[in-house]
């Protein structure tokens, strides 16, 4: 018999059991469950609600519930729903009445939305640790390699020459906005509702600040109706997890750009890398594809729970129902990528002579020269249109600027003189872009001493 059957007179429908139950995926939240029932039948006992000896008794049975769950002793049943119902309906066959009376003052509406808040707090908390070990990886790997020279591209072509560490600490940059952006999630998600009931609140002598002291939570929901009819701190962490998704994304098809023979910057480690079934010569770079396909699938959950909470009235809908499915892939899918992401980069293999050598190619020292010529006192734009037309003569004669004599340069403008050769050398180029943010070796030892400032910060900011 169903908790709620009082009203009908008919079974359900075999076919809706199944559709209905969310007991399939709802069932990780036992410990949530679990613990948000304890601390609200300790509140009604301390309330006289219920009298101590039956919340001792509940308290007791649901902690006995919770060990078996554990041992695997407890399969749980379709019939009664989802993990809330499942808990309940055990206990009540154990203890009798006294379990009857634990829905006393709450409804589901308000117990799910505890739980998904509780879990959820949980679960950044893992994340952050996790994007804290991530820029440790970042900022060692940029240490080891502070000096190595490599191209920078807009557009996919060779734009100017930058170091490799000061690459890899845009990404930092990155991550540590996701980090960011995921404590300002946990401190929405940090608001307990339980004590909204079905959306009205309840007509019981409860105290909602005494449940969460011990649940922990910051605060208590100020409106009963909206602590139970939306969803958007879980569409918020979505987003947060859809960010990170795609910084590890654009990490990811740099690692497979530069792992190809046509770039040869890096080369994967085997332990991150598969072969071909009949190419015998093959290294792929699975994981980092693998994870740059995985994005896909969180941005899904993301517009799956944005278009299903789109038209919903207040306050309660089955349709929040779908909010469970979405968040828990996406918390294994983003764990599961950073778990592999960090060791694949810890061990990536660099190749600084290749990367040298590309930095002196593609006229990535042309900016260099126009700003040569504004330093002489030719205007920005007259001296971008003299290095223009040198770039291209140099295309026609297939050579490099640092090919050029000193009279081919004065055949463009007289304002060349002797210090250009070593102004437009691949190390000066790099070492004189030397302000705050910059790429100059200064700057990037500098910007490595913040990042690792950071880090302690973050690292006191898990919970």
């Amino acid at each position: 018999m169903k908790m709620w059957s009082g009203r009908f007179t008919k079974e359900t429908d075999e076919l809706v059991e199944d559709f209905h139950s969310s007991i399939s995926f709802d069932s990780r939240l036992y410990k949530q469950d679990i613990r948000g029932s304890i601390a609200h039948a300790r509140m009604l006992g301390e309330q006289g609600i219920i009298s101590k000896k039956e919340a001792e008794l509940i308290i007791e049975g649901l902690k006995e519930i919770e060990k078996e769950i554990e041992e695997g002793k407890i399969t749980f049943s379709v019939d009664a729903e989802d993990i809330h119902m499942n808990i309940e309906k055990i206990l009540t066959e154990r203890i009798g009445d006294a379990g009857k009376k634990l829905h006393t003052a709450r409804s589901r509406n308000d117990q799910v939305a505890l739980d998904m808040r509780l879990y959820l707090k949980e679960e950044i908390n893992v994340l952050l640790d996790l994007i804290v070990h991530l820029q440790e990886t970042i900022v060692a790997k940029a240490e080891e390699n502070i000096d190595v020279i490599m191209p920078g591209y807009t557009h996919l072509q060779k734009a100017q020459p930058v170091l490799f560490s000061h690459h890899l600490l845009a990404y930092f940059e990155m991550f540590q906005r996701d980090y960011e952006r995921l404590l300002d999630c946990r401190k929405r998600t940090d608001v307990m509702p339980l004590g909204s009931g079905a959306l009205a609140g309840t007509t019981f002598p409860i105290d909602r600040e005494r449940v969460k002291e011990e649940l922990g939570f910051s605060e208590i929901s100020r409106n009963s109706i909206d602590a139970v009819s939306d969803r958007d701190f879980v569409l918020e962490f979505l987003f947060c997890a859809s960010m990170i998704m795609m910084h590890l994304s654009r990490f990811c098809e740099e690692i497979i750009l530069w792992s190809t023979d046509e770039f040869g910057f890096v080369e994967v480690d085997d332990a991150y890398g598969t072969g071909s079934s009949i190419m015998p010569q093959k290294k792929n770079p699975d994981v980092a594809e693998l994870i740059r396909g995985k994005t896909g699938r969180v941005y899904g959950s993301l517009m799956a729970l944005l278009t299903v909470m789109k038209s919903l009235p207040l306050a309660y809908n089955k349709d929040m129902q779908e909010d469970k499915e979405g968040l828990f892939d996406t918390l294994d899918t983003v764990k599961g990528c950073l778990k592999v992401f960090i060791p694949m980069l810890k061990t990536i293999k660099i190749f600084p002579q290749k990367m040298y050598e590309e930095a002196q190619r593609g006229f990535t020292n042309a900016t260099d020269v126009a700003d040569y010529l504004v330093e002489k006192g030719i205007p920005f734009r007259e001296a971008h249109e003299i290095t223009g037309r040198l770039v291209l003569h140099c295309i026609k004669q297939r050579i490099t600027l640092n090919d050029l004599s000193l009279e081919e340069f004065k055949k463009f403008s007289h304002a060349f003189g002797e210090d250009i050769f070593q102004r437009i050398s691949i190390e000066s180029c790099v070492m004189r872009r030397d302000v705050p943010g910059a790429t100059s070796p200064r700057q990037v030892s500098q910007a490595i001493l913040t990042s690792k400032k950071i880090i302690e910060w973050n690292r006191l900011h898990i919970v």
